[in-house]
This record gives structure tokens, sequence and C-alpha cells, in this order.
């Protein structure tokens, strides 16, 4: 059996997705803290169980019979270690002889404020002695296009990185990428360091914008600290707008741009083109 956590979430619905073309649904087990909202994924023949980060004594029925645990990483900042925690010691308690995680882009190494819970969660796994994979997610597409109505309204797009790239590839990309490990085989230990094949700028990526949408947009640079209160100013929690401006501010030094293809070759295709992602937000906009 396939465990996927988190598996009403925006990537764990991918995961979902991809899974069910390649295993029987009778084969996946889908977590999601409540299981009356996600009716949907019973219907598909999956079997729905209950589970909670923050309430280890939902773990252990949650990952009975369990062969391969997905853990999607929690959103909750300054919580997830100790959540992650919680699964890893229920996937040793289970038995479970593939642990894989959805980890970020070069963790040990990166100096991006999002890495330590990352690093921490990947060293946690590394010392239960469960076999692991780690799936180095770079950014998501979906953090420039889901949120264009503004820079459409307003002819701009804030951000703080400078010319630096993004290696950004799509929540189904990498949803795909993790179907893929968890239905194969031979991926035991391995570290996939996991990124887009198209880097862009985001002065690259208000162009495109501008293109398609044929209303001029334009990149607006701003140093990390007013990008940050920009960010509150438009509504944002202030730990996600802390952590926007320090990724962007990382952009700008290269932290999330990377040469690998590792993501191609889980694949087997390309990564989802820049241009298409946009197209995609225009339109059902």
């Amino acid at each position: 059996m396939i465990v996927v956590t988190g598996a009403s979430g925006n990537l764990g619905g991918h995961v979902i997705a991809s899974l069910l073309e390649k295993v029987p649904a009778a084969k996946i087990i889908a977590t999601v803290r409540n299981v009356e909202k996600a009716g949907d994924l019973a219907k598909l023949g999956i079997h729905l169980r209950q589970a909670d980060y923050a309430k280890p004594a939902t773990l252990a029925a949650a990952f009975a019979g369990a062969e391969k645990v997905l853990l999607i990483s929690s959103n909750e900042l300054g919580e997830r270690v100790a959540q992650h925690q919680a699964v890893i010691n229920a996937c040793v308690a289970a038995n479970v002889k593939l642990l894989a995680y959805t980890s970020l882009l070069r963790a040990d190494t990166s100096t991006l404020s999002l890495a330590s819970d990352h690093l921490a969660t990947e060293q946690a796994i590394r010392s239960s002695g469960l076999p692991f994979v780690f799936l180095r997610n770079g950014w998501y597409q979906e953090n420039h296009t889901e949120a264009l109505g503004p820079a459409l309204q307003h002819g701009a797009i804030l951000g703080a990185a400078g010319d630096g790239k993004f290696a950004a590839a799509t929540r189904a990309d990498y949803a795909a990428a993790a179907a893929a490990v968890l239905s194969g085989q031979g991926h035991e230990n391995k570290v996939y360091e996991l990124v887009g094949d198209e880097a862009y700028t985001l002065s690259e990526l208000a162009a495109e914008v501008s293109k398609t949408a044929g209303t001029a947009v334009a990149y607006q640079n701003l140093p990390p600290a007013e990008y940050e209160k920009a960010l509150l100013g438009f509504g944002l929690p202030a730990p996600v707008a802390a952590m926007l401006a320090d990724s962007d501010a990382g952009a700008a030094k290269g932290e999330l741009e990377s040469a690998s293809r590792d993501l191609r070759s889980l694949l087997g295709r390309s990564t989802t083109a820049l241009a298409q992602s946009i197209r995609s937000a225009i339109q059902t906009k």
C-alpha cells in the first residue's frame, strides 16, 4: 500500500491523480485531516484515513499496512519539525519500507530561511534508519502565476529577486515525480534535486505575462524589507510575507536556480513551460 499524506492539499491532489495513472486505486491510502471533506477521494476507490501531523495519536492507524509513505511537508511554519517527527515515528512503528519526503532544493546547503526545517527533517529521517527518498523541490511556478490578478490590474509584478533566476516547475510536475518514485523501484536512499528545465528572472516573467495577456506588465524590484512590507499590505500573514521576501533575496543569490535534470529524468519528459502556466492561469481568471 502507498500512503499519501496531505492528500486533499494542492500538491497531494496532484500526487493522487498521477498515482492513479500508475497503480490501482485500491493500493492507495489517502490521509487527510478532515475525512468528511475528502469524499471525492473515497469515490475514486482510494482508501481514506484521518491523519493530523499535530495529533500523533491519529498517525498509527493511518499508516497501518503501509509499504511506502509520501510525507508532504507541513505548511505550518514553526511547527513543522515536530509534526514531521511524529510522522517519522509512526512510519518506524509501521515498519514502512520507503519514506519519501518533499524537501527543498539543496536543503543541506541552502541559506533560505525555509531550509532549516527541511534539513532538520531530512536528518531525522536519516536517523530513523528508514529507507528514504528526498524529493528536494525547487520553486513552484504557481507561486508566480496564481497571483497575476493584481499584476494585470496594476501593470506591475513586485519582488526582491533582482536578476536572480527561478528554475521553477509546476505542482503537477513535482507530483508526477513523486508518483514515479512511489510506484517505481530502485529509489531507496536517493536524493533528487528537482527543478524545471527553464529558469527565468522576474523581468522575464513580467515580459511573458505581458505577451500572453496583451497588457503591459513590468517587474518592479524592491529591497527585501520593502517587498515584505508590501506583502503585509496585501494581507499576507507575517511569517509568509517574511518567507517570500527571504526567498526572493535568496533567488537573487542563485539559491533557486539549478542545472539539475533529476525532475526531467523522473518524469521522462520536459517540465511544464512557464508560458504554458501563464496561459492557463490567465485563461482561468
